[in-house]
């Protein structure tokens, strides 16, 4: 899937950045979208089978799919077998002009293969930043093990804080332990690079599926660790502020985020039953928590009669933080989404924007996710290598042109 740059020119903040990308699946790539939007040349090097998301559709176009054009645009695109020697060699070459090398394969797989970062690359590449996405880290109780979001929702406790009695514990409907992880790898990157300006020394991180799960564990977390009450299944309401929860009105669901006095008895003002904030079961955040069900028949009365867009729309604009519960088509299609410029497309593709706008370095759609290996020649060519020795390495299979069948690591 060939893609052409809107604009040649590169004014991100990261231009001149080169980013070596041997991640696959989502938490990386995604990650190493965000410094390919912001300027940084990332070269991603795909093994001979390709990244597995290229597979992961319906919906297909170009024989790839949406999952992987979501999440590798402005990339340039490479294959190495780094399972053979001379697959290393040529990425050792690439490293000589790399930044940051981030990598997503098992435990020990570097090292096994004889480019280790403690053993080869840190001498060998004294400023590289070396990134390494893990599940759970190489060594503890879970060192080594495999993970994916799912799992690492269920073992974190996330699943166990989604979802009401009803329906038990649910993974939450977006990866946000792999997205978590991909831009806790952002940050790392950053800070390293921070670090690298004023003493010049390259540096490794250790980025996890299971810490950055962790840390999103707020604030339940936060509550069992001062109360030592284990938080339970509660639906869409938080555990710490009411009304703060989503509630039927008359065409769909709203979602209200009360978040003080003031807020609740203005809303409660403008749906005609200013004596609700002086019953005395509401007239304080924690009585409106402990008090909750009888607050929703209240409101679920109110409400009733309601389109939620409209009144959704109404309260906010009176200071009441308030949301109809939308679809993904319709928020594709909004209008505030189109000003934002959050969905971005350039001929056959559309994805989403990009979320950090800067007043200086620009970001923007450079390109659209490639073809597998489509930019190999010239990232071999930029490393020294020759047409013919470009065509030996394709020939051999060590940069095939096309994607070997089959998959694994």
């Amino acid at each position: 899937m060939d893609g052409t740059a809107t604009n040649p020119s590169n004014t991100g903040a990261l231009a001149g950045i080169r980013v070596i990308d041997l991640t696959r699946v989502l938490g990386g790539p995604y990650g190493t979208q965000v410094l390919a939007d912001h300027g940084a040349d990332v070269i991603k090097i795909e093994p001979p089978q390709g990244d597995e998301v290229r597979d992961w559709g319906p919906p297909f176009r170009d024989n790839t799919a949406s999952y992987f054009v979501g999440i590798n645009r402005n990339k340039r695109m490479a294959a190495l077998d780094l399972t053979k020697p001379e697959g290393r060699e040529v990425l050792l070459r690439l490293l000589a002009t790399a930044d940051v090398l981030i990598h997503n394969f098992k435990t020990g797989t570097l090292e096994k293969w004889g480019i280790g970062y403690e053993d080869v690359l840190k001498a060998k590449f004294p400023k590289l930043i070396y990134c390494h996405l893990t599940g759970f880290g190489s060594d503890g109780p879970y060192g080594g093990l495999p993970g994916y979001d799912a799992a690492v929702q269920a073992m974190a406790g996330l699943m166990s804080i989604n979802g009401s009695p009803a329906s038990g514990p649910m993974r939450m409907g977006t990866p946000l332990v792999d997205l978590g992880m991909g831009l806790n790898a952002v940050i790392g990157i950053l800070l390293a690079l921070h670090h690298r300006n004023k003493t010049g020394e390259g540096q490794a991180l250790d980025v996890t599926l299971y810490d950055s799960a962790v840390s999103l564990l707020h604030p339940q977390a936060a509550n069992y660790l001062m109360s030592g009450k284990v938080p339970q299944l509660i639906g869409n309401a938080h555990p710490n502020i009411s009304p703060y929860d989503s509630f039927r009105c008359g065409n769909r669901y709203i979602f209200l985020a009360v978040g003080n006095d003031r807020q609740f008895r203005k809303m409660c003002e403008m749906m005609g039953a200013p004596h609700l904030p002086d019953d005395e079961r509401f007239t304080s955040n924690s009585k409106r928590v402990q008090n909750r069900d009888a607050l929703r028949g209240e409101l679920e009365s109110l409400f009733a009669n309601h389109d939620a867009v409209q009144l959704a729309d109404r309260l906010a604009r009176n200071g009441v933080p308030a949301g109809a519960v939308l679809d993904v088509g319709e928020v594709m299609a909004s209008p505030h989404t189109k000003h934002r410029k959050m969905v971005l497309e350039e001929g056959e593709y559309r994805s989403t924007g990009i979320p950090v706008k800067m007043s200086k370095t620009k970001p923007r759609l450079r390109w659209a996710p490639r073809r597998f290996n489509v930019d190999g020649p010239e990232v071999l060519r930029e490393a020294g290598y020759s047409d013919a020795d470009i065509a030996r390495l394709q020939d051999t299979g060590i940069s095939p042109k096309e994607r070997r069948k089959g998959g694994g690591e």
